[in-house]
């Protein structure tokens, strides 16, 4: 049991390192159910951008990253661990009091600017939470959509991740519409479903 996981883990970072190495601009859901997984995946995902060269906007909460923390120490030099540029995500979706889509965007740009000066390659992790169900989810929709567009013009890797417990299936149709690739468990799928959006500026 444990060496097919390996193996599954080996073909999954396989297919991601492939990905990243055809195209620069490279959007992903990730809808994750087990904590453990999410820490190994994010792990991972980090780790192997450091060793590709390049820098990590890391946009997680508080309760997980003292965990993700941990394991990238036991794995990187200290320099390495100066690549990683973490933001608390509570701060970057809510830092204009509310999830207000440019705002977040604004936070984003204001984040990324001392690469894009410094002509260095990143790529990002951003763990998507919000306070409540009752926030518009057609807001995230909006806020999808723009960063699928930052994405293709700035040209770099992100990860969007979603507890899938807190997905409706209205919001899983809108986040498979954004995003042109699904990380699974154990999987690196297209999706299907996703439609690009050309206007938006």
């Amino acid at each position: 049991m444990r060496k097919l996981e390996e193996r599954r883990d080996y073909v999954l970072k396989s297919k991601m390192s492939q990905l990243f190495a055809e195209q620069k601009s490279v959007h992903i859901l990730y809808s994750y159910d087990q904590q453990e997984k999410y820490i190994q995946q994010a792990v991972s995902y980090i780790q192997g951008g450091i060793l590709a060269g390049d820098c990590i906007l890391l946009i997680e909460n508080d309760r997980l990253y003292p965990f993700i923390y941990n394991h990238l120490k036991a794995l990187l030099t200290t320099d390495q661990m100066k690549m990683i540029h973490r933001i608390n995500n509570f701060d970057f979706y809510y830092s204009s009091g509310s999830y207000h889509p440019p705002a977040i965007l604004a936070y984003f740009n204001k984040s990324v600017q001392p690469y894009l000066d410094n002509k260095l390659s990143f790529r990002s992790w951003a763990h998507v939470e919000w306070s409540t169900m009752e926030d518009p989810l057609h807001l995230i929709e909006d806020f999808e959509r723009i960063v699928d567009h930052a994405v293709n013009k700035l040209s770099f890797p992100l990860i969007c991740a979603y507890k899938g417990e807190r997905m409706p299936e209205y919001l899983q149709t809108i986040l498979m519409e954004t995003h042109p690739y699904v990380l699974m468990e154990d999987d690196l799928i297209t999706s299907e479903r996703y439609r690009p959006l050309t206007d938006v500026e």
